[in-house]
């Protein structure tokens, strides 16, 4: 192959123009719960700048917010406007079905808590409805341990790619020598937080 000849990228990696991010349920009253809380919060903010850099539609939801408290302050801040659900699975919010289904990206990139109830249900529907999923295991969590790890090994053996915020950004950007890229390096730069 020439360098003048296109790359055939896999249909495995994310890009910016087939994919969208979904960040669910991150409520104070929940995340507050879980363990490692600020890296996975930290881990979201950088999902949604990064998407937002790189026009990626970013999606989310809160649950019964009427019980569990608002999205967090430092998200809800780059996210705007935030729809409820009952339903577990996000695809139970009209909002957010419709928008999937006008978007019409076959990609989906999770991020958000808890991994085993929420995550999972939205992942496992998301998979019946023929998308391809993506999770960001750094940027998920639940209250317990045993609980994400097998939600995590479930969605894998069910069809989901299990992925990290990093490589999520760089799959996005595809190439360096653009000024998205050097957006997105500053990125994956910051230093990390504290741990809870």
């Amino acid at each position: 192959m020439s360098t003048s000849d296109p790359l055939r990228r896999s249909p495995e990696l994310m890009s910016a123009a087939d994919t969208t991010l979904l960040v669910v349920d991150v409520q104070e009253k929940l995340i507050r719960l879980v363990p490692g809380a600020r890296r996975i919060e930290w881990n979201i903010a950088r999902l949604i700048r990064g998407a937002k850099i790189l026009h990626v539609p970013v999606l989310a939801t809160e649950q019964y917010p009427k019980g569990l408290g608002p999205t967090t302050a430092a998200l809800a801040a780059l996210l705007g406007s935030v729809p409820g659900k009952i339903g577990f699975s996000c695809l139970s919010c009209d909002e957010i079905a419709d928008r999937l289904a006008a978007d019409d990206r076959p990609k989906v990139l999770l991020a958000g808590i808890e991994a085993h109830v929420c995550i999972q249900q939205t992942a496992l529907d998301l998979l019946a409805t023929g998308r391809s999923v993506y999770v960001a295991v750094d940027a998920v969590g639940a209250r317990f341990a045993i609980d994400e790890r097998i939600a995590l090994e479930r969605m894998q053996s069910s069809g989901a790619t299990l992925t990290t915020t990093e490589a999520a950004l760089f799959e996005w950007c595809e190439a360096a020598g653009t000024p998205e890229f050097k957006q997105i390096s500053a990125l994956v730069r910051e230093p990390a937080p504290a741990e809870d």
